[in-house]
């Protein structure tokens, strides 16, 4: 009788070669492509892997003149974290970054998806045009220059506290006040990006098969049902990506926006992690502390991506890895 079964291979073997063999091999086949990735490898080990190492200040009481090796040991090695989670306004700063964040993900991805999907169904190519650079062009303007012109059109003598006397209200500086923040800072983010990050879902558009399209026309499909049956679904996948990768830098809040925009008189809603940790890290030069809050922002980013790549597995079977 004979045994038709496949035979096993060997642990660590590669169709009967080692590793080493199996990459000098591969190299071989491909060394343009090897070749032509070197200048990322190079790039990220230099100025992403290299610096990690000094993660281990938030384990140390850094001293700048004594160097990272130099400085000694936290006792106990994780007082810095504990110095974070008893901090006083460790709970206002968390806050006020979910806020912020989950404010600008609700409010800020699905327009867009909604610009694009209305610029494809425009007829008039030189009007789409138009609109597509009206649009993108804030992208192109610094932040520095966009917060100068919030700041001076919500001023106390502004633009929008003009209105607010023209229509019988009363006259104001609007970054002076708590409840102003969130809708100012989430207009100006959604005003200078929208355009641009609906870049790409017109690209992953103008990729579909017209065929789909042409198949729905014949079948008596309009211009909304094609919209809703057939652009929407193929939009799906770069959306869970995308919202994937948005859910990863949840913690991640424009800094230089909110650090242009606040000042102490909104501390208790405009003030997040990452401007805290700016005023205690770089401004108290206390270092170590603000590394630890930097490994806890990863670790929370980390989780929020690993749970939301779980979920669009199984909600969608579409995720990052």
């Amino acid at each position: 009788m004979v045994d038709t079964a496949a035979p096993k291979k060997k642990r660590g073997r590669w169709d009967g070669r080692t590793f080493t063999e199996a990459l000098v091999r591969d190299f071989k086949q491909h060394k343009w492509k090897y070749l032509l990735i070197a200048p990322v490898i190079v790039y990220l080990a230099i100025f992403a892997y290299r610096p990690m190492q000094g993660l281990v200040i938030a384990f140390k009481d850094f001293r700048p003149a004594l160097g990272i090796w130099g400085s000694r040991w936290s006792d106990p090695w994780y007082r810095h974290f504990q110095a974070w989670f008893t901090d006083p306004f460790f709970f206002r700063v968390v806050r006020n970054t979910f806020s912020l964040s989950f404010l600008n993900l609700v409010v800020g991805f699905p327009p867009p998806i909604i610009l694009a999907l209305l610029l494809n169904e425009l007829r008039s190519q030189k009007f789409k045009r138009v609109v597509q650079t009206i649009t993108y062009m804030p992208f192109f303007i610094s932040i520095v220059v966009v917060a100068s012109l919030v700041r001076t059109y919500f001023s106390f003598n502004g633009m929008f506290s003009q209105l607010a006397v023209f229509f019988g209200g009363q006259q104001r500086n609007f970054l002076m006040e708590s409840r102003f923040f969130y809708p100012i800072f989430v207009g100006s983010e959604l005003w200078q990006f929208v355009g641009w990050n609906s870049v790409i879902f017109l690209a992953v558009i103008a990729s579909i098969d017209q065929e789909q399209y042409e198949a729905a026309r014949i079948d008596g499909a309009s211009r909304f049902q094609q919209m809703f049956r057939i652009t929407l679904p193929n939009l799906i996948p770069i959306i869970s990506l995308l919202l994937i990768l948005r859910m990863g830098s949840i913690l991640n809040v424009s800094f230089e926006r909110v650090l242009l925009l606040y000042n102490p008189a909104i501390y208790n809603v405009a003030d997040v992690i990452s401007t805290y940790v700016y005023r205690r890290g770089l401004i108290d030069a206390n270092f170590s502390f603000a590394t630890a809050v930097g490994i806890f922002n990863s670790v929370v980013n980390l989780f929020f991506l690993l749970t939301a790549n779980y979920i669009s597995r199984r909600r969608t079977g579409q995720g990052l890895f």
